[in-house]
């Protein structure tokens, strides 16, 4: 398989700063290969935090340990593994999650409910715990200071061709995100794997408000592929070593770098090449907006034409017509694409805006209305259909 080319512009850059007070444990613990693929993140002292989980019926066994240690609102560490979900791998595979995260605690010296874990890679098979626990082993003697938080988002990467990471400083704290993530891709509360860390001042439930609220313009308007993982968890911890911070600025910039995550997930959807972005404005209201740019960004048809340039604009009216429950008057509806509308005579033209950019914006005028909403998606191609037929083999 041919590996795709993503321009730097997508791409993380070099972190300037990192969060004081938290450090790093990279390793390979041969999951699957001798690749990266186990990463672990201490805080000095524990820290506020807050998260949210796959929405999925079916919830991999770091999720629901993650779910019932979350409730204390403190958190020390995080674990991530790679390679291995530990999902439908029943009581064993939540008691195999479970003795990871007390060896980190045993061996960290706190308690094993401050322990936070989340794996990603295959489903159905069971983790192999022994060598996670081997490689785990002495890990408090070896944590970075400063934290490689650039080392960790690559040592949780599945089939993704980057490292996801961004930074932002608010005052004297820092806020490092780091996400994974290329298929298995349309959120409903979290996104594939994400975590933040900062070292601002800011209470558990003052975190859990300000991540529900964005998760909704960020990862939740995130769609690949249209499938929602049975691993999805976004987590934020604040160990409050920088002290307080402007409330505002500090959601600002917490805002910025999970749209500058969310990007980067839809831009490196396995096999993508384009970044597909879609505003639908003029709206009855934000819900139908949201639906059907969802719908527009998830139809394989229009996916298709947006890899080959194909200026076929009827599969986007046809992926408006489709979604349920919206209010469609399709003599008021308008589309322009990078800011410019096209007429039949100029699809040559449109078409080339297609083929050439990197980055495809279209908006969607309903006239139905005063609301608005973006999502984020890619392309599909050869690629994708390669990766996942031969994911496991």
């Amino acid at each position: 398989m041919e590996n795709k080319t993503i321009s730097a512009g997508f791409k993380s850059k070099k972190l300037t700063a990192v969060p004081r007070g938290f450090r790093t444990f990279i390793t390979s613990a041969g999951i699957k290969d001798n690749t990266l693929d186990l990463g672990i993140v201490v805080s000095d002292v524990p820290a506020a935090a807050a998260a949210v989980f796959t929405r999925n019926q079916v919830k991999g066994n770091p999720v629901l340990v993650g779910m019932k240690h979350i409730k204390g609102s403190k958190i020390s560490a995080v674990v991530v593994n790679s390679k291995n979900s530990n999902v439908a791998t029943g009581k064993q595979g939540y008691d195999d999650c479970v003795r990871i995260c007390n060896a980190i605690a045993s061996e960290a010296g706190f308690l094993p409910t401050r322990v936070f874990p989340s794996s990603t890679g295959v489903i159905g098979r069971r983790i192999p715990v022994e060598k996670i626990i081997a490689a785990i082993k002495g890990f408090r003697q070896r944590l970075k200071n400063p934290a490689d938080f650039e080392g960790f988002a690559q040592a949780i990467m599945t089939t993704d061709t980057f490292p996801k990471f961004a930074m932002r400083k608010v005052g004297k704290a820092t806020i490092v995100g780091v996400a994974k993530g290329s298929g298995m891709i349309e959120p409903n509360m979290a996104t594939m794997l994400s975590y933040f860390f900062t070292d601002a001042k800011i209470s558990g439930t003052a975190l859990d408000k300000l991540l529900q609220s964005t998760v909704q313009s960020t990862f939740n308007s995130l769609s690949v592929d249209t499938d929602t993982s049975t691993s999805d968890t976004v987590l934020v911890m604040a160990n409050g070593l920088a002290g307080e911070v402007n409330a505002k600025a500090f959601a600002k910039a917490f805002q910025e770098i999970a749209l500058e995550l969310t990007r980067m997930l839809a831009r490196d959807g396995e096999g993508a090449t384009k970044l597909f972005t879609v505003t639908v404005k003029d709206c009855a209201n934000p819900k139908q907006a949201k639906a059907i740019a969802k719908s527009i960004v998830n139809s394989p048809l229009v996916k298709t034409a947006i890899y080959k340039g194909d200026p076929n604009w009827g599969r986007i009216f046809m992926a408006i017509g489709k979604t349920p429950v919206v209010k469609v008057i399709p003599e008021k509806i308008k589309i322009r694409w990078g800011g410019k509308s096209y007429t039949n005579d100029q699809l040559p033209q449109l078409a080339k805006y297609l083929q050439k950019n990197e980055e495809l914006e279209l908006e969607v005028s309903m006239g139905t209305g005063k609301s608005a909403w973006t999502v984020y998606g890619c392309d599909y191609t050869e690629e994708y259909v390669k990766i996942n037929a031969y994911y496991t083999t």
